[in-house]
């Protein structure tokens, strides 16, 4: 193919990642998103694979390995549970930096053996590509082990971490440093420097929680799109430049939101250590407590007699995966009279938008999904809010408690509804490891068990009404 044809694959394929990113700012208009992004990248192979540079056995096994790679990713995308997505999306990021990793290492490589210093663009680009790509490739496999329950999903810490982490940093710089300035480029100093990168991944994910481990994602996700960024300013490719460059910033967006979302900075979350142990937020007030439990044709005789409805989806209905049970119950509901909306936390969940995903698949018009800042004003015209599996994001502590991790994270206020039922399996606290006094007011009952169960036979004690 000729080289400007090249060119305008690569921007062709540009525009398309610009134009799928807005698309997914919408839920309506997300799966026209995604579908233009694959166009685009699709765009973008083929046009690297018809290069005049690339000879024709180099062809067939890079041919070989885009079908491998395709095929894969498809039987992983059909056989992943939703609930699995998070760490899936945590596996492919850390892919994605390995593999910036690899082309920053061949490239060095190229040059020692031709012998020749590469121009100082090329070299300051190299180290880059290799220190962020490794420590975002072996900073997702340990988060990918957490949320996978590989490892222990609570803040691993011990003491004097902090202090290796910066003496990591700084001996990474003064490796490149080295590299860069002093003694020139050497395989035994590269080789180093993407060992200890490697180490500053792992030793810098083990004392983030379970909690956090979305905003680590989104960040890792990030340090990925710059690292690919800088590989395509090594490469000379515009499309890598150009879709690293958006991956990198759309994540450090998405990075920054979801830290307001929870009223915290992004230096809490890497060195908080929240969920390490059950904060002390709400135990005094719940000592000695018990809470109501109902049962569920109990909880079905209140939803019946109510007006309004607000459900409030959190991550114990994504582990049942009781969304389809919800919409059926919302929709029995609704044939009755009652007014049903659902409440929509940023942070509800794994990663930002589960909810929403996770609704959309079982078929809840998104008319009736409202965001945090909307329905809060209506909770306390609600006549029953409906939490199903939520726990952080409705906990009262967060308003007033300044001992608690949550402290100052904007919650849904379900315990300003005249009645609050709760959907729970146990009585343990959330990832923040806060325990949460609203199970014990006085509005509020518990109706205990498995989201997709209980949903299932509240929907069914209706029916006998």
């Amino acid at each position: 193919m000729n080289p400007e044809w090249i060119d305008v694959s690569y921007l062709f394929a540009a525009v398309c990642f610009m134009l799928a990113l807005k698309l997914l700012n919408s839920p309506v208009t997300a799966r026209r998103g995604n579908w233009l992004a694959m166009a685009g990248m699709a765009v973008a192979l083929v046009a690297t694979m018809l290069n005049p540079k690339i000879d024709s056995i180099n062809l067939g096994w890079i041919g070989g390995t885009v079908l491998a790679g395709a095929l894969i990713g498809a039987v992983a995308g059909r056989r992943v549970a939703m609930t699995s997505i998070p760490q899936m999306v945590a596996l492919l990021n850390g892919l994605g930096g390995a593999a910036v990793a690899m082309v920053a290492l061949f490239e060095f490589l190229d040059a020692l053996h031709r012998g020749v210093s590469p121009p100082p663009t090329q070299a300051v680009t190299t180290v880059l590509s290799t220190v962020i790509g490794s420590i975002s490739f072996s900073g997702s496999l340990l988060a990918f082990g957490k949320l996978q329950e590989l490892l222990p999903g609570r803040p691993l810490t011990f003491k004097g971490q902090q202090v290796l982490n910066l003496v990591l940093v700084l001996f990474i710089a003064g490796l490149a440093f080295s590299l860069l300035v002093l003694q020139g480029p050497t395989l035994a100093a590269f080789l180093l420097l993407f060992a200890a990168s490697l180490v500053l991944g792992v030793s810098g994910v083990m004392p983030i929680g379970g909690a956090d481990m979305p905003v680590v994602i989104s960040l890792l996700n990030s340090f990925t799109g710059c690292a690919a960024g800088l590989a395509g300013f090594l490469l000379m490719n515009t499309a890598l430049l150009i879709g690293g460059g958006l991956v990198g910033a759309s994540g450090l967006i998405l990075t920054l939101l979801m830290c307001k979302a929870m009223n915290r900075s992004i230096g809490n979350v890497l060195f908080g250590a929240v969920g390490s142990a059950v904060a002390s937020g709400g135990a005094s007030a719940m000592a000695g407590r018990q809470p109501k439990s109902y049962t569920p044709e109990d909880a079905a005789i209140l939803l019946s007699n109510s007006n309004s409805v607000v459900i409030v989806p959190g991550y114990g209905m994504a582990v049942a995966q009781a969304q389809h049970q919800v919409k059926e119950l919302a929709d029995k509901l609704m044939a009755m009279g009652v007014d049903v909306k659902y409440a929509i936390h940023p942070v509800a969940g794994r990663m930002p938008g589960h909810m929403n995903v996770l609704l959309a698949e079982a078929d809840v018009p998104y008319d009736l999904l409202y965001e945090l800042e909307e329905i809060n004003p209506l909770f306390p015209e609600t006549d029953v809010a409906l939490v199903i599996g939520a726990n952080d994001v409705v906990n009262p502590a967060a308003r007033y408690d300044k001992s608690s991790p949550i402290y100052g994270m904007p919650i849904l206020d379900v315990d300003k509804a005249r009645t609050v039922i709760v959907s729970k399996r146990s009585m343990n606290p959330g990832f923040a490891g806060v325990e949460n006094e609203l199970f014990l007011t006085d509005n509020c009952v518990m109706v205990f068990g498995s989201a997709k169960a209980s949903m299932s036979k509240i929907s069914a004690a209706l029916d006998n009404l």
